[in-house]
């Protein structure tokens, strides 16, 4: 065999293996965040109300991610993001990272789970358009939980809600100024398909599922407030009524809301 074909078959040889090793890591993603959608949906008094979940556009889990701090601060993550319909049914998960660093004194590791619930369709299209900074670009606040206001429509102007399940130094993961975006090379690697972008798979004419896309699409359907059906919008806060005083709130100021995106803790730290 000559030098050429011997490199060529190197060559080749070494990209069918990279290949193969790049789709397990997006299975082995797959395979956590529905295993994180199902621990954290089995805890009725701290994971996310159902009256939330059915004003949902989307939903984004990102399983372990890791927070660093020694004086300066970073954090990041894999996950995968699911998209809503007009009519509520889910498309397939796009896979997305998120990443974002902070100042001030601190210092250890942690490993978060961590779910957004996206509440508007403006906070979806900002993501899908290619990266969005969570706090700058949309409102982010910590969700409420469980039967914590149930029912409530008083949580806030938030359009992101942020949910996480921490262990190690921190006591909590805020996720202001932080950066989702969509990770093209992992769906191309995914879906066998070179090119494609989260418009493709938030599409009628998405590629066909894999195995493992499907079984978190069946796992989601399974909850109340997950299932098929369209967002409803959260209600307007209701109108003063005749004869009394109109309560009004004063402007915010530029930035203001920031400091409520710590998340809350899906379970205690251990």
């Amino acid at each position: 065999m000559s030098f050429r074909r011997l490199s060529i078959l190197l060559i080749t040889l070494l990209s069918v293996s990279t290949a193969a090793i790049a789709g397990k890591k997006e299975d082995g993603t797959i395979l956590k965040a529905t295993q994180v959608l199902e621990e954290t949906m089995s805890m009725p008094d701290q994971r996310a109300p159902d009256w939330l979940l059915d004003r949902a556009y989307g939903i984004a889990i990102f399983p372990g991610v890791i927070k660093v701090g020694l004086g300066l601060g970073g954090k990041g993550g894999k996950g995968v993001m699911m998209v809503r319909d007009a009519n509520g049914h889910w498309y397939n998960p796009s896979f997305v990272y998120l990443g974002g660093g902070s100042i001030g004194w601190q210092f250890g590791i942690q490993s978060s789970d961590i779910i957004l619930v996206f509440a508007s369709r403006r906070s979806i299209e900002g993501v899908t358009g290619g990266k969005m900074t969570l706090g700058a670009e949309a409102g982010i606040a910590a969700g409420p939980v469980g039967r914590q206001a149930s029912g409530s429509t008083d949580i806030g102007g938030a359009e992101i809600y942020s949910y996480s399940r921490s262990q190690g130094f921190f006591g909590g993961l805020a996720l202001d100024g932080s950066v989702i975006a969509i990770d093209n090379s992992a769906n191309a690697s995914f879906y066998q398909k070179g090119g494609i972008y989260a418009s493709d798979i938030f599409s009628a004419n998405a590629p066909a599922a894999p195995e493992l896309a499907r079984k978190l699409l069946e796992t989601m359907r399974r909850f109340p407030g997950l299932n098929d059906k369209a967002p409803t919008a959260i209600p307007a806060p209701k109108p003063a009524t005749a004869g009394a005083p109109a309560v009004t709130q004063p402007a915010a100021p530029a930035g203001a809301g920031l400091e409520s995106a710590t998340t809350y803790p899906l379970s205690d730290p251990k």
